[in-house]
């Protein structure tokens, strides 16, 4: 490739940048000639402050590396991609959709592009998921779907949900006192446990798991510490104790307000994987036969050789 002359490299770069705040195309100039990672920032920096209305502008500069992209300074994902397409452009870099998805924070797309940079593999983080996202993978619907937000990290799953006091339930638990129920709140627990068994990452978990083979088995230890009623937020947390195909075990805890609210020392769930076609093969399976999530293997026909159900859906 033909190497670009200093004065179109120059000329190229004021018109890319030429909406940016001022020191932006120096930095970019200074990278592109020296490969000096330490103007990314200020590069990065610019690139989001050109894409951000007056009032978010002002959040951007009083805020820090923790400083959240879609909840603090209320971009979306149409603006975000925008934000990417203009930095890969500026830094020669290539950034994946799916790892694009992860950046959350200013400190983390500060990392991931010092690391793009400098051609080394970007720093493993927590994945979170936004509400949009958590409803298009989890098999539980709305109304009945307790979950606004997922951050999965190893083997700990933390999500929220603020009770707007509409649902539909409170209308009669209790009349003139709305209290959000306490089976709920494991029930909440429970779906967290869900999102993990369908993102999270283990070595029980050999193949994809199907969101239609999950089913509550059993919930132990469970204490309630308080009422919860409308305006309060759960904070929820699950960790996985151990997994082996048909069963998980999860246990978990709700707090509000940094108050101990809920807790269950055991959650198990059964759940199968996705079918295997004819003629496929099992690679990650230890046996040539599998175990359907009610406990039975299947017959020569791949049915179970018990047909009942055993289990009941984690939805209450």
């Amino acid at each position: 490739m033909k190497e670009e002359s200093p004065a179109a490299l120059e000329e190229d770069l004021k018109e890319l940048l030429k909406r940016c705040p001022a020191g932006t195309y120096e930095a970019a100039l200074q990278f592109r000639k020296n490969k000096d990672v330490v103007q990314i920032e200020i590069i990065v920096m610019g690139i989001i402050d050109r894409h951000l209305e007056p009032d978010q502008r002002e959040i951007l500069a009083k805020s820090d590396d923790t400083l959240r992209m879609y909840e603090d300074l209320g971009m979306d994902s149409l603006t975000m991609l925008e934000v990417v397409m203009l930095v890969e452009q500026t830094l020669q870099v290539s950034i994946d959709n799916e790892e694009l998805r992860d950046l959350r924070t200013v400190g983390d797309v500060k990392a991931y592009l010092n690391a793009k940079a400098m051609g080394v593999e970007p720093p493993k983080r927590s994945k979170t998921f936004r509400i949009e996202e958590v409803a298009s993978l989890m098999p539980h619907k709305d109304p009945f779907l307790f979950l606004e937000s997922v951050t999965v990290e190893g083997d700990e799953v933390r999500g929220d949900y603020k009770i707007t006091g509409n649902e539909y339930f409170l209308e009669g638990h209790f009349k003139e006192q709305p209290i959000f129920p306490a089976s709920i709140m494991i029930e909440a627990l429970g779906q967290l446990c869900v999102f993990y068994l369908l993102k999270g990452e283990h070595a029980g978990l050999t193949e994809k798991v199907d969101p239609k083979t999950i089913f509550f088995t059993s919930c132990d230890g469970v204490k309630c510490r308080r009422i919860c009623q409308p305006g309060d937020k759960l904070s929820m947390k699950i960790r996985v104790s151990r997994v082996r195909h048909p069963l998980a075990c999860f246990s978990g805890e709700i707090n509000v307000g940094g108050e101990k609210t809920a807790t269950a020392q055991e959650i198990k769930l059964a759940f199968d994987y996705f079918p295997v076609m004819d003629g496929q093969k099992q690679e990650s399976s230890g046996s040539s036969q599998r175990v359907h999530a009610n406990g039975n293997t299947p017959n020569e026909n791949g049915k179970s050789s018990d047909e009942s159900p055993r289990f009941v859906k984690f939805n209450g």
